[in-house]
């Protein structure tokens, strides 16, 4: 019997890795929903190659076009959040939580309040309401699989293990385009620039925040909601191959490592698979005589300031990895945009994160309110963007 899928987040990178997997096992699982952004095109080419059910977008405007181009082929669409959340609860075995941003809260809840297996790939989800989504997932028996290529390793080589008896959680990271970039040479980087990973491709947004190694702060977030795990026990090592992607440190002295090619199919089929391993055909198998040599190095949180903002809201906890969020989302789309420098990044999300300490005393207590601070945090965000630009 094959098992239902639903796809949020069907056009990005997650979402085209994960449906080259499910054309690989075309018997094993079948297409329940699709949800995309707004190119409606993109959309409609995927959901009649995937025979999906039902298709969203979340660009309300782009309705029409997505029902043209679905015209005739029997699938079902929609567009706007109604339609977004309607794919999120039909029935599935099998939930893929792809959307970037706090975008993805909405939608993946609506998945884990129906009790669904949920591959996450939407950190965001656990930064902004990490509290709220790991009681939900407990009240509605929700089950939770990282698709993070690091947050998978770690739940491989933890294994039966318990958590209390590791002493330390790693997370690697590549080092982005900046890795042996001065500072007065990342100050003047262009978006292109930033955006120009050496390992990885995941959209511009993504990519910027490797670059600022703003990324991982949210995956030290991420890790400490997934498995329970207090901050002082995670840490961020530099490792440019990107092949070891997470350690997890006994207190015995042992280490076990989770090494895989940089290929996100990895963990998606980890995830997919529900037990089984699934084979990954044109994958490229780690070869680590051809590799060479693994090398390792300190995180610089003097050339990498979003790091050492993220490990204290999570040190702060309460609703401050809400606010630093809601303010980076800002920040990286002005950056982009041109209007400030690279190291603007930092400026206006630590600057964020000053204005509303002690502003909310308490994590969010569901999802309605970790998307009220998000947005009250991005109109100061957005407010102080030309004080940012008159300063210099």
């Amino acid at each position: 019997m094959s098992l239902t899928v639903t796809v949020l987040g069907a056009t990005g990178s997650i979402g085209r890795s994960t449906a080259d997997l499910l054309a690989q096992h075309d018997g094993r699982f079948r297409v329940g929903a699709l949800v995309g952004g707004k190119d409606a095109a993109a959309l409609a080419k995927l959901a009649r190659e995937m025979r999906a059910d039902f298709a969203a977008l979340a660009d309300e405007s782009a309705g029409p076009a997505l029902r043209e181009a679905l015209s005739g082929s029997g699938i079902a669409c929609g567009a706007g959040e109604g339609a977004v959340l309607e794919a999120a609860s039909r029935e599935a075995d099998i939930v893929v939580a792809a959307v970037s941003g706090a975008a993805g809260l909405k939608p993946t809840h609506a998945a884990l309040r129906l009790g669904r297996t949920i591959a996450l790939a939407n950190k965001e989800s656990l930064v902004c309401a990490g509290h709220a989504f790991m009681r939900d997932a407990a009240r509605y028996g929700a089950r939770l699989l990282p698709v993070d290529s690091e947050h998978n390793a770690l739940a491989q080589a933890l294994g039966d293990g318990r958590v209390s008896d590791v002493a330390k959680m790693t997370i690697t990271a590549s080092g982005g385009p900046f890795r042996t970039w001065t500072r007065e040479r990342i100050q003047a980087a262009s978006p292109a620039e930033a955006a120009a990973h050496p390992t990885w491709s995941m959209g511009m947004k993504i990519n910027i925040d490797s670059a600022s190694l703003m990324n991982k702060g949210l995956e030290l977030i991420e890790a400490h909601h997934l498995f329970a795990i207090e901050a002082e026990r995670l840490d961020v090592i530099v490792h440019p191959q990107s092949i070891v992607h997470g350690l997890v440190y006994w207190r015995d002295g042992a280490v076990t490592a989770g090494l895989a090619m940089p290929d996100m199919r990895v963990p998606i089929a980890h995830c997919l698979g529900l037990g089984d391993r699934l084979a990954i055909q044109r994958g490229r198998n780690l070869d680590l005589a051809a590799a060479g040599s693994l090398t390792f190095e300190p995180a610089d949180e003097a050339r990498f300031p979003c790091l050492a903002i993220a490990r204290a809201a999570l040190a702060d906890g309460a609703a401050a990895p809400t606010v630093m969020n809601a303010a980076n989302e800002i920040a990286v789309a002005a950056f982009i945009r041109g209007e400030i420098a690279f190291y603007g990044i930092a400026d206006l999300v630590e600057r964020a994160c000053e204005h509303f300490a002690g502003t909310y005393r308490a994590a969010p207590a569901d999802v309605d309110e970790a998307l009220a601070i998000d947005a009250h945090v991005r109109a100061w965000s957005t407010e102080a963007l030309p004080q940012m630009r008159a300063a210099g």
